[in-house]
């Protein structure tokens, strides 16, 4: 407990009071003890209060050297990252060009820094001749060319939108949607099947096999193209009668001039051009009233058909016989 400096001198007043009286009754012997106490008091006063300074001088040093180490902790943190941050620069540092060198580059193949290095050119650049990249070209803007662009191989990832596409040789592995006008200037060949949502329009269409699972709507004549067939004459002709064939597989006519005495029988045999798989339906009209009194009859099979009488037809006259063939 600390003792301020006038409660010191009461205290000593005090001491020096009752040590008088002790002295006038202890007598002369207790004398010399009382001073020694009186004087090595001070001294222990003095011992305290230096030790007290000595440990308030301690901590202040201590605060002090902490104080130090974070600043000098914080000094080699900040110059760490500054060298990092020197270093990520000076692998990709930027040339500035000059107009001298501008100039050599247009007339001789020089290079220009290295690989760690970047070019900057602040202005637009025109090159006269071809520009060559052997590596990536990473565009940040867009691209605008004003003539052809010819790309040995192009993978577009996203969506694009194509004003005029004209391409040689176009390969989709996915599925392609149309929105607009399909404009074929030559050959179509469509290896698999073919959907089609709506009308098709088309001044010719050749097909090797047309299966139609809905109602067929024609709009104007069906026209059996195709070979003629060819003919052999029968004997129901007679004696220098004639026949003659026109039209094709599908559909014709077959022409008849018997001659003298013709017997019952077949006028000809007709030889299909593409044979049918199976034996067809064979549907026959005659035309002119010569032919429409005969009792005729067909023999048909999937190479030929014959048109027969089964009574003797007259002599002298011409009629006709149409037919019309479906598989």
């Amino acid at each position: 407990m600390d003792t301020s400096p006038e409660d010191k001198e009461i205290n000593s007043l005090e001491d020096s009071s009752v040590g008088s009286s002790q002295s006038s009754s202890d007598g002369p012997t207790n004398k010399p003890k009382q001073d020694t106490e009186q004087r090595n008091r001070p001294k222990n006063e003095k011992i305290n209060q230096r030790i007290q300074n000595l440990i308030t001088r301690v901590n202040i040093y201590l605060l002090l050297f902490v104080l130090v180490v974070i600043i000098a902790a914080s000094i080699v943190f900040i110059s760490l990252q500054q060298n990092k941050k020197e270093l990520r620069e000076a692998d990709i540092a930027a040339t500035q060009l000059t107009a001298e060198e501008l100039k050599e580059l247009g007339i001789n193949d020089t290079k220009v820094g290295d690989p760690k290095q970047t070019l900057t050119i602040e202005s637009n650049a025109i090159f006269t001749g071809q520009a060559l990249v052997r590596g990536n070209l990473d565009v940040a803007g867009e691209i605008k060319v004003g003539s052809a662009l010819n790309l040995p191989g192009i993978n577009v990832s996203g969506a694009s939108t194509l004003g005029q596409v004209a391409a040689n040789d176009l390969t989709v592995a996915n599925s392609a949607s149309i929105q607009g006008q399909l404009s074929v200037q030559r050959t179509l060949s469509v290896a698999g099947s073919a959907s089609f949502g709506g009308s098709i329009t088309a001044p010719q269409l050749t097909i090797t096999i047309l299966q139609i699972n809905g109602d067929l709507q024609l709009n104007r004549h069906i026209d059996a193209g195709g070979q003629t067939p060819s003919r052999t004459n029968g004997s129901a002709l007679g004696a220098g009668g004639t026949s003659s064939i026109s039209g094709t597989d599908t559909a014709g006519t077959l022409s008849v001039n018997t001659g003298g005495g013709p017997p019952a029988g077949c006028f000809a045999t007709i030889t299909f051009a593409q044979a049918f798989r199976d034996t067809p339906h064979v549907a026959v009209t005659p035309v002119g009233s010569a032919g429409g009194t005969l009792n005729y009859y067909v023999n048909r099979s999937s190479a030929s058909f014959s048109i027969c009488t089964a009574t003797p037809p007259p002599a002298g006259v011409s009629f006709a016989f149409d037919y019309v063939i479906i598989d």
